[in-house]
């Protein structure tokens, strides 16, 4: 059967976790009969009939609702609950033309917003498609496969290595120094052991202890990380039927809010706060002055919706939709999209020097004694430590085995077998193999790793044809090659064997790394990219400080700096940065460029202390030990062929491992922030600009200056002009620095560039009133016409105005679609007047004696906002 009976669990330990406990009791044969399953696996027509049973094994996470569930949601922002408000009331005052062009309004901003939402996320699903990862699956009819984790099912067997996911809830058969990573299940941060040779009476007797399930030595869980060693374990729940995935279906939709959440919510409500105090004082003011309370209540509405940037939603949508298909193009996959805004914002970027400053393409150059002669032996032992290790091999393993020198080397593994390993990890930061030579019927242990790592479990050292002991004197000369051969550039791998004895069996562990002998060195040269130094030029010119955070020798990455042009004033190593405490690393983090020697708490760490001194972090990184930085970085930055773990950590994928390409995501990031930024400014001064016109008006003014419908339909005409926002550019200046949310701006934006309208809404009335004559209410129809084509244009001007701290289309031309949609914005509202539609809602056409007035008003106006913008950038160092 494969659902086993499970004994009630205590308090301590919840129904989501019954089954793996009760694996854990169990011994592995019981497990296989409970879960129908064998050692050799489930055979492919097997897996596939319980997958249509059990389902994928995917646990709860944000999914594209469906396109109705999307409509919906469209329409529930604050702004649309306003305006529906409104049309409601003018619906029950009988005025239905109101009610008609609100209701497109509502309609065109929804519907927009659906549609940009809609495309995001279907393109969203796309590009995380791209990003998959497996799991290496045990079937009877191939040893091993890689298959997609999705389709993992209860009974199958699995082989785990270091840097692999554990892929769901799992009973180990068999482990070998295997260490795993809790830390998103516990937050603790340092990994535990697991082991499959746990008795039965000792799962008892922690259970009966009150243990959590993540103590069982014999079980590991979904979302845990191998951090080093090997095992073979049987999958015993999957989806959201384990530990992680019965958690993840409470927290779905519970997602933390981003700063740009928080920017786009305060300038939703400042507005809203603003439309809120401000139309009842015109309410009021033209009830009092024209005695109509009637026309003067439908007024108001007409304010309010005037005032209600329904627009924001769609504009917001828009942009983030943009600029995730635009980074897609730019082998940049965005898997949430405020993240987009937060890459755009970073202004220090953190990043491992391999394969972003060097070419992430080790070669072996030299295979040396310890007289710094080339010696084939050195060459042969480390080639079997590479070739008989099973652990995650790395790029130097890689450029061992393919190191062009060993034709010969290779008929090695004929004469050599393997007893046995103990794995890297990142704490000792070697790894050791156990071989038997057959002709010889001796075994040995040969180890590689860091050169001091090396050092602190050898004895001897081999020098020439001596065997010598590892005194201080020959101590300090094997550092002294290795620092010589750093400073040129080489990284170095110390290597030492011990001839062990030969016991059936035996399990080597960490405690048999002992008394070696040294005898010799490999060194490794990763070359510079020539890339490297004009993508460090291109973000240092764009404002982003670029500092490396590696786990390799300082000295090897100072060499790597200096060839790409990076200065190192300062280096802090690992062991300075435990020493600090969290005042004195953030005082230290500011100015200094190299950080070598680290491991992931420490990364991790060093992030927080630069956002701590308030730095938008963005970190790049691609290993198993990346995890913690990018989780706590403000935009982590990984690559499609990163490990598991480490995609999983990111917000943003690089399809390339490239800081130009990372470049040109900073670039469009800044854009996307740059355009949503534009409608705000616009929407929030132009706002400001039409209630004081208004109340000037109110109060002058013995009939209203235009009616309700008039301004339902000039700022019907505004938004569509605006809906060319997102696909409009930036200028360059204006992406040389980081962006960040500044709502404080805002208010001072509104005060100072708002009236600016103002000031030629009031000439124009004053054209209108005493030049034209319109001043009785007999030939009010005359100033609303004239005042709806001013406002209108003058509104859309400010778009270009606006747009560019530059001179508008001089010195910097908005894109085709934006140009495209004002000027047949400004077209049509000249054209109302003199249609039927004007008519219908009482307009008449104008003079064409006006249109040299207005010409004149236009030009001032630009002249005057151009003039202030000089004057605003001069005081407050920005525009935008």
């Amino acid at each position: 059967m494969l659902a086993p009976p499970v004994t009630r669990l205590s308090s301590s330990r919840s129904r989501a976790t019954e089954p793996i406990v009760e694996a854990a009791r169990q011994a592995a044969l019981d497990v296989f009969i409970s879960l129908a399953s064998s050692q050799q696996g489930l055979s492919r027509v097997e897996a596939l009939i319980r997958r249509a049973r059990f389902g994928p094994n995917e646990i709860a996470r944000e999914r594209p609702p469906r396109w109705y569930v999307q409509l919906v949601h469209a329409f529930h922002t604050p702004f649309t609950y306003l305006l529906v408000t409104l049309a409601i009331i003018s619906f029950a005052t009988d005025d239905l033309k109101a009610t008609t062009v609100i209701g497109l309004m509502v309609g065109i901003s929804g519907l927009l917003r659906f549609w940009q939402e809609y495309r995001s996320g279907q393109a969203a699903e796309r590009l995380r498609s791209l990003v998959r990862t497996t799991a290496t699956v045990v079937r009877p009819e191939s040893p091993l496969q890689e298959v997609p984790i999705h389709e993992l099912v209860p009974g199958d067997v699995i082989q785990l290595s270091a840097g692999d996911l554990i892929p769901a809830d799992v009973r180990l058969l068999s482990t070998k120094d295997l260490f795993v990573s809790q830390a998103t299940l516990t937050g603790e941060s340092l990994p535990v052991e697991k082991t499959a040779d746990t008795s039965p009476a000792e799962i008892e007797r922690l259970l009966a202890a009150n243990a959590s399930p993540l103590e069982l030595p014999n079980v590991c869980f979904l979302g845990s990380t191998v951090v080093s060693g090997t095992a073979q374990a049987v999958v015993v729940v999957t989806g959201g039927q384990t530990y992680l995935g019965a958690l993840a279906g409470h927290l779905v939709g519970q997602r933390a809010e981003t700063a740009f959440d928080r920017g786009v919510r305060g300038v939703s409500w400042l507005l809203i706060r603003f439309m809120l105090a401000m139309v009842p004082v015109i309410f009021f003011l033209n009830g009092l002055t024209k005695g109509d309370w009637t026309e003067a209540f439908m007024f108001g509405v007409a304010i309010a919706v005037g005032l209600t940037p329904e627009m924001l939603p769609m504009i917001v949508t828009a942009n983030l939709a943009r600029g995730a298909m635009a980074m897609s193009r730019r082998k940049v996959i965005v898997k949430k999209l405020p993240a987009i805004q937060n890459l755009g914002a970073i202004d220090v970027l953190c990043t491992d020097k391999t394969g972003t400053l060097t070419q992430d393409k080790v070669v072996l150059i030299q295979h040396l004694d310890l007289e710094g002669h080339e010696c084939e032996e050195v060459l042969e032992y480390a080639y079997l430590n590479s070739y008989f290790q099973t652990g995650l091999k790395n790029l130097l393993d890689r450029a061992v085995l393919e190191h062009e020198d060993l034709t010969a080397t290779r008929e090695l593994t004929k004469r050599y077998i393997k007893c046995d390993e103990v794995p890297f990890d990142f704490q000792r930061r070697r790894m050791s193999v156990v071989v038997h030579e057959v002709f010889r019927g001796r075994d040995l242990l040969i180890c590689k790793g860091a050169v001091e790592e090396v050092l602190a479990v050898c004895s001897e050292a081999r020098v020439g044809e001596r065997t010598i002991p590892l005194t201080d004197p020959v101590r300090d000369e094997v550092l002294r090659q290795r620092t010589s051969m750093n400073e040129d550039g080489l990284r170095v791998i110390a290597v030492a064997i011990k001839q062990v004895w030969s016991q059936p069996n035996k399990q080597y562990g960490v405690g048999d790394e002992n008394n070696l002998t040294l005898i010799g060195f490999i060194a490794f040269l990763d070359p510079p990219k020539e890339s490297a130094a004009p993508a460090l030029a291109a973000l240092a010119h764009h404002g982003v400080t670029v500092k490396i955070l590696t786990g390799d020798n300082d000295l090897v990455a100072r060499k790597v700096c200096r060839d790409v042009g990076l200065s190192v004033a300062q280096t802090l190593l690992g062991h300075q940065v435990e020493a600090m405490d969290e005042a004195e690393l953030e005082a230290a983090v500011t100015h200094v460029t190299l950080f070598a020697k680290l491991n992931p708490s420490q990364k991790a760490r060093i992030i927080a202390a630069l956002k701590r001194r308030g730095h938008t972090v963005g970190f790049l990184g691609d290993g198993i030990n990346d995890a913690p930085a990018l989780r706590e970085a403000d935009a982590g930055i990984s690559v499609d062929t990163a490990a598991d773990i480490a995609k999983e950590s990111a917000d943003i994928i690089l399809l390339e491992k490239s800081l130009l390409v990372l470049e040109e995501g900073v670039l469009l990031g800044r854009q996307t922030y740059g355009n949503t930024i534009k409608y705000i400014k616009m929407a929030a001064s132009s706002n400001f600009g039409n209630v004081f016109s208004v109340l000037v008006a109110s109060v002058w003014l013995p009939f209203l200056p235009m009616l309700a419908i008039h301004l339902l339909i000039q700022n019907l005409l505004y938004d569509i002009s605006q809906i060319g926002i997102p696909f409009d550019r930036m200028d360059d200046e204006y992406l040389e620095k980081p962006r960040k949310w500044q709502v404080n701006d805002l208010g001072r934006f509104m005060l100072l560039i708002g009236p600016i309208s103002s000031i030629f809404d009031i000439t124009t009335f004053c054209v209108l009133y005493f030049i034209f004559q319109a001043n009785t209410p007999e030939k009010q129809s005359l100033f609303q016409s004239g005042w709806f084509v001013e406002g209108l244009l003058s509104q859309t001007l400010i778009i270009h105005m606006i747009r560019t701290s530059k001179v508008p289309f001089l010195q910097s031309t908005a894109a085709l679609p934006l140009l495209i949609l004002t000027v047949c914005i400004m077209a049509l509202g000249i054209a109302i007047p003199f249609s039927p539609l004007g008519a219908a809602v009482g307009m008449v056409p104008l003079p064409w004696a006006y249109f040299p007035w207005l010409v004149a008003t236009l030009l001032a106006y630009c002249l005057l906002t151009q003039m202030v913008k000089r004057w605003y950038i001069r005081r407050f160092g920005m525009w935008l």
